[in-house]
């Protein structure tokens, strides 16, 4: 059905899609710096590839961006970690993990991953929001997947 998502062997594919990806590749890569330059290197047509371009990804591609861990430095009061775990399900998020070093110093370590391809924002205003929450001195982006 359209919309829906699939994981399907390449070789089950026709050669257009595999063109499409290869086009992506020229481009991410820089090898080629226009759409232009990129389907002439592939062989496809334009149109081809705009027909097709939001249709086809790479599992990585797809995946990309999809889980997000922080690092924050909190303040050790009460109820400065249920802030932010508030707000990460406020835009939709799925907690997946989550760990809390014990105070020293007034001050404590929490880190959380969390999923975000459902969330209503982007990691960086996810990022800019709980960095703006009571209590937290500091918030550092570990990685994302």
């Amino acid at each position: 059905m359209p919309g829906d998502f699939y994981l399907i062997d390449g070789a089950a594919l026709p050669e257009v899609f595999h063109k499409v990806l290869q086009v992506k590749a020229l481009l991410a890569s820089g090898e080629a710096k226009t759409v232009s330059e990129a389907v002439e290197q592939a062989g496809l047509s334009r149109s081809a590839f705009y027909k097709y371009k939001d249709m086809i990804y790479t599992f990585r591609d797809k995946s990309k961006d999809r889980v997000v861990s922080l690092s924050f430095t909190l303040r050790d009061e009460p109820g400065v970690v249920s802030g932010i775990l508030a707000a990460v399900a406020k835009r939709g998020c799925n907690i997946l993990t989550l760990h809390q070093g014990l105070p020293s110093g007034n001050v404590a370590i929490f880190t959380l991953s969390v999923e975000t391809q459902n969330s209503s924002a982007s990691n960086d205003e996810l990022v800019a929001e709980v960095t703006s929450l009571r209590g937290v001195i500091d918030v550092r982006v570990l990685g994302s997947e």
